[in-house]
């Protein structure tokens, strides 16, 4: 047995040891959904049963913060990406001395406890929308205060994602563009956006989930609504049941699901990319000989 085998092995069993640590525990849960018994079971398997499914279908509370889940998540990303592209827009416009301060004023919000900014939130959009009783109805509610409480810090993880792509464009197509009588509007829309458009989808799938799953802000601002993460802490207080384990596997399918979606997807348009390239060479080849 040589030392290079010994190796092989001890790398071999960690990485295993690895991804035992990682996915065991999900491996048991969805396990547990699929089981029998009232109480989340692994071993012994008594018999399967679709029936937490159904149940977790007829849970209203459940259904319920899902709901309010989602339509939050999505004005959070409403929200969040515009600001953060105009946030990391303007860093590239200021001056570098006053870069630095701009950077901790922008990304200080995910510094700050997320129960600091939910009971902030409150108090804050709690006199700035008294003015009328229109604004105060419209605005100040559990759904909106969450929405503006989880944009003031997810907003930076967009600026950082944003920033990072932009920070490899060439602005010479800009200057190029206007020198050709584009306008301001024409070079943003024509020419920035399509460059950042992988950033922008990354960042607005990083905003709904990280909205999706944030506990500590949405807790103070949610205010006498609910969502899924609020409804399950409370379930979880009382005695969890297989159903929760039922969510866990819908949701880690359907993260799953996307994930190998967006995959294909890529895949797909680098191939049409490269034959699209391979295309052109030949085309130019062609000219060439002839």
């Amino acid at each position: 047995m040589s030392a290079r085998f010994v190796f092989k092995a001890m790398i071999g069993f960690y990485i295993a040891l690895f991804f035992l640590y990682l996915f065991g525990p999900l491996m048991v849960m969805a396990v547990t959904a699929f089981n029998t018994p009232n109480y989340p079971q692994a071993y012994p398997f008594e018999a399967f049963t679709l029936d937490w499914f159904v149940k977790l279908w007829n849970h209203r509370s459940m259904m319920a913060g899902l709901r309010n889940s989602v339509i939050i998540g999505i004005g959070v990303v409403l929200l969040s990406v515009p600001v953060g592209l105009a946030a990391a827009i303007i860093m590239g416009q200021i001056s570098s001395r006053a870069r630095g301060l701009y950077y901790l004023v922008t990304v200080s919000p995910v510094l700050t406890p997320g129960v600091i900014i939910g009971i902030s939130t409150v108090i804050f959009w709690k006199d700035a929308l008294s003015l009328t009783d229109v604004t105060r109805a419209t605005f100040y509610n559990g759904t909106m205060l969450s929405i503006f409480g989880q944009s003031s810090f997810i907003s930076a993880y967009c600026l950082l994602i944003i920033m990072a792509r932009l920070q490899r464009f060439d602005r010479t197509q800009e200057e190029a563009a206007l020198d050709l009588g584009a306008s301001y509007p024409q070079v943003f829309w024509h020419i920035l956006l399509p460059f950042l458009r992988p950033a922008l989808i990354s960042a607005s799938v990083i905003a709904f989930l990280s909205s999706f799953e944030n506990y500590n802000t949405t807790t103070f601002a949610i205010l006498a609504d609910k969502t899924l993460v609020t409804v399950l802490a409370g379930e979880v207080r009382q005695g969890t049941t297989p159903a929760l384990s039922a969510l866990a596997v819908v949701i880690i399918s359907i993260s799953i699901f996307g994930a190998v979606l967006y995959e294909v997807l890529k895949r797909r348009e680098e191939n049409k990319t490269t034959r699209t390239m391979r295309n052109a060479k030949e085309a130019e080849r062609n000219e060439t000989y002839a």
